[in-house]
């Protein structure tokens, strides 16, 4: 399941939200897990992914 990390903008505290991709699709409202604001910005992370395969 990806992980969505997220800085609020009220307190400026950093967490974390475990969403599928469906859900995230679907846009729901992320509110911060400190002071409970909805004024969050998402922040660009990187990702890897790791396979069993030889490339």
């Amino acid at each position: 399941m990806p992980a969505y990390e997220y800085t609020c903008k009220d307190c400026k505290k950093e967490f974390t939200v475990f969403l599928s991709i469906s859900e995230f699709e679907k846009k729901p409202k992320i509110v911060c897990i400190h002071c409970q604001s909805d004024n969050v910005e998402r922040k660009i992370t990187s990702f890897f992914a790791k396979t069993s395969r030889k490339s």
